[in-house]
């Protein structure tokens, strides 16, 4: 529980870094947009590539994350953000700064490297926040829940891309053989399935993770012009889509009957628990 004695200065050094590295988190990603080569339609085209708007989720989680940085001087985000997700969170932007420059400047393989990196820092911050911080207000829940939950679901559409821009065929050159297509199809499969799983992981659900998928799979649909490809895509983007209604829907029904029960385990004492 936050301490209501507790002062904006509590942990002050790490929370400069916060911000200086926010700001460095925030500047990586607008180089992709501001540049003059442009990277969401200059890079490599793959038979998976999203409609550049895909991308907009990057610019949701920024706003986000900006009150992230904010609600950390006050009690309750010093206990979440401080306490909780500590130097974790530099260690995620530096790593996704990383990351877009290298896939920026078009070094897919070592860029998807990175992009695992991230995903393994971005999921060890989901972790903390999902089993030990349930959210206690709606400051908790727009600034510490919701940013890490599209995150994670952003990033593994993320390593899921750049894979492809790393391994697979360019659009440009190479027409879509069997084995791309294959390939594809089992990279779709994968990316509704995990929306799925982000849906029903528990029972009120992780609907921005969902939603960050389905998102993503719409953008792969109206992007793709190959037609095997870009029907598959429709029928999983609409599977991931009632995935989620339904669990929204479930989630609806839950806090009518009066809230979520907690599990034993979440009940637990954080402090002095084993």
């Amino acid at each position: 529980m936050p301490s209501e004695n507790a002062s904006w200065s509590d942990g002050i050094l790490l929370k400069i870094v916060n911000i200086v590295v926010y700001l460095l988190f925030l500047g990586s990603n607008v180089y992709t947009v501001a540049a003059p080569n442009d990277i969401y339609f200059t890079g490599k085209e793959t038979y998976l590539t999203p409609a550049p708007w895909a991308f907009l989720i990057w610019s949701l989680v920024h706003l986000l994350l900006l009150g992230t940085v904010i609600y950390q001087f006050f009690p309750g985000g010093k206990a979440v953000i401080i306490d909780g997700i500590s130097w974790r969170f530099p260690l995620l932007a530096i790593l996704n700064a990383i990351y877009v420059n290298v896939w920026a400047s078009h070094h897919y393989i070592v860029a998807f490297v990175f992009a695992l990196l991230v995903s393994s820092a971005v999921t060890h911050i989901y972790y903390v926040v999902k089993k030990f911080h349930e959210p206690s207000s709606t400051a908790d829940e727009l600034f510490v829940h919701l940013p890490f939950s599209l995150y994670h679901g952003w990033t593994t559409v993320l390593v899921v891309l750049t894979a492809f821009e790393a391994f697979g065929v360019n659009a440009h050159t190479h027409a879509a053989g069997v084995w791309t297509k294959v390939f594809v199809f089992l990279a779709l499969f994968f990316l509704e399935g995990t929306a799925a799983a982000y849906a029903f992981s528990s029972p009120e659900g992780d609907l921005p993770a969902a939603i960050a998928i389905t998102w993503s799979l719409f953008a792969i649909f109206t992007h793709q012009h190959n037609g095997f490809i870009h029907w598959s895509t429709l029928v999983f983007a609409i599977l991931s889509l009632i995935w989620v209604i339904k669990a929204a829907v479930g989630t609806g029904n839950l806090w009518r009957r009066g809230g979520i029960a907690l599990e034993d385990e979440e009940r637990a004492p954080l402090v002095g628990g084993h």
